[in-house]
């Protein structure tokens, strides 16, 4: 980058250079080309106002025409027609009529007239200025002069100098102000955890911003991954472990009927817990990859679900001494029905398995929300943030207990997110927990 700045600095650079030489060139070319007009004004109209064109005296006119060669001034005197009637230069034979030319015509119908062209008589650049005079016939002077390609060529060593001492400058003030400009995308490069320490300019911190939020969400990204790895790691060893302990006794015939009874319903009853928890993991890693897709969606009656899921877990809460209650109305949503019968089933679960003996869950489906409260143990206020944290557990040894997998409410979490809904939490510790989920209006 550093590279590519300064290399579009000098071009830059360059451009601007030749463009100012050539610029000053035509400026210059065209104050000298009013310079000399200015000076063939006055000498034609100094030889206007003497008699010397109107005189018949050889001499006298031989004796100007001599002292306005020495001073490189051409004189001609045109008759009306166009005819050179006198020329100081070259000979009058051999000219052609003037009555065509760009100053002559200008003299005739205006009283004055001035041109700048290449002559074809002396071949060089001609300066003309003409004058009508009261006979009606016109007196031109006129200067051979250099042309703006003279002028340019004469102009050249000191542009070629002028121009590689501000090239040079160029490439000094380039490196200086490519540094200045990418200082700050250094800094960020190394130093992006602390962008407070980092000088940028006003029109840099929005993308300052960017990047760090983006910096810090692919840390807070492989952290949770890191975790999420440990978590399943141990989540797993542990059932495996059972399972590997207890078939081991058995095989080595190390229990009696009783006991390999025991061991074979702990087994199974790992292994429940094995299948429950890779199929959980399974499901988050579908809907991490999720997409919506409005061909997936239909209307959905959250309050029939409900009294789906209702049913489903109610030989659980007995289990539990836990009463279910369902209430709302028959409103459609347009949804996905299998994810919405996972969000409610997992948070009415969730409300049984956190619950005390004798206590109660409440569902209500009305409209585009859902609410599911209990009176179960409560989430104190640190912990609310990070109940929808895969593998996080409240209680831990409740979980454990109930034979949950702590993956419930992260699903419950990335089904809300993929419906672009809501989610509202109300807890507090040892009273009871509400949680809403609300969704857009279809």
């Amino acid at each position: 980058m550093n590279k590519t700045i300064n290399l579009r600095f000098m071009l830059v650079a360059a451009i601007a250079i030749m463009m100012t030489a050539i610029l000053c060139t035509f400026a210059c070319y065209r104050v000298y080309k009013e310079e000399v007009i200015a000076d063939l004004r006055a000498y034609t109209k100094l030889l206007a106002e003497t008699d010397v064109v109107t005189s018949q005296e050889d001499e006298r006119i031989a004796l100007y025409a001599e002292e306005l060669e020495a001073e490189n001034i051409r004189m001609t005197l045109i008759d009306r027609n166009g005819a050179v009637i006198f020329d100081n230069v070259a000979d009058i034979t051999r000219l052609d009529n003037h009555s065509d030319r760009e100053e002559i015509e200008a003299a005739i119908a205006t009283g004055e007239g001035s041109s700048v062209r290449r002559s074809t008589t002396i071949n060089r650049t001609n300066y003309y200025y003409a004058i009508r005079l009261p006979n009606d016939s016109v007196l031109r002077t006129a200067r051979a002069s250099k042309g703006i390609l003279s002028i340019f060529a004469q102009a050249i060593p000191l542009i070629v100098g002028s121009s590689f001492v501000l090239f040079a400058l160029c490439f000094f003030i380039s490196r200086i102000l490519t540094q200045n400009l990418l200082r700050p995308i250094r800094s960020m490069a190394y130093d992006l955890d602390h962008p407070e320490r980092i000088e940028v300019y006003d029109e840099m911190k929005p993308i300052v911003r960017y990047l760090q939020k983006s910096h810090e969400d692919i840390i807070k990204s492989a952290m949770l991954r890191q975790e999420f790895t440990a978590n399943v790691s141990h989540e797993l060893k542990t059932p495996l472990t059972s399972i590997s302990g207890y078939s081991e006794l058995i095989e080595n015939g190390m229990t009696d009927e009783a006991d390999t009874r025991k061991f074979a319903g702990e087994i199974h009853r790992n292994a429940d817990r094995l299948l429950t928890l890779i199929n959980d993991i399974l499901r988050l890693s579908e809907l991490d990859t999720a997409r919506e897709m409005e061909n997936e969606r239909e209307p959905v009656d959250l309050y029939d679900t409900a009294l789906t899921c209702a049913a489903m877990l109610e030989p659980e809460a007995n289990r539990h001494g836990v009463t279910i209650r369902v209430d709302g109305t028959h409103d459609l949503i347009r949804a996905s029905r299998t994810m919405m019968e996972e969000l409610v089933y997992n948070l009415v679960d969730n409300a049984v398995r956190y619950n005390h003996d004798g206590g109660w869950v409440r569902i209500e489906a009305h409209g585009d929300h859902l609410t599911v409260s209990d009176n179960g143990i409560g989430i104190s206020k640190e912990n609310q943030k990070r109940i929808f944290e895969r593998f996080f557990r409240v209680d831990k040894s409740r979980s454990k207990k109930t034979g949950g997998t702590g993956l419930g409410l992260a699903i419950v979490k990335h089904i809300v997110e993929i419906h672009d809904a809501q989610l509202e939490i109300e807890s507090d510790e040892g009273q009871g927990t509400r949680i809403t989920v609300r969704f857009p209006e279809s």
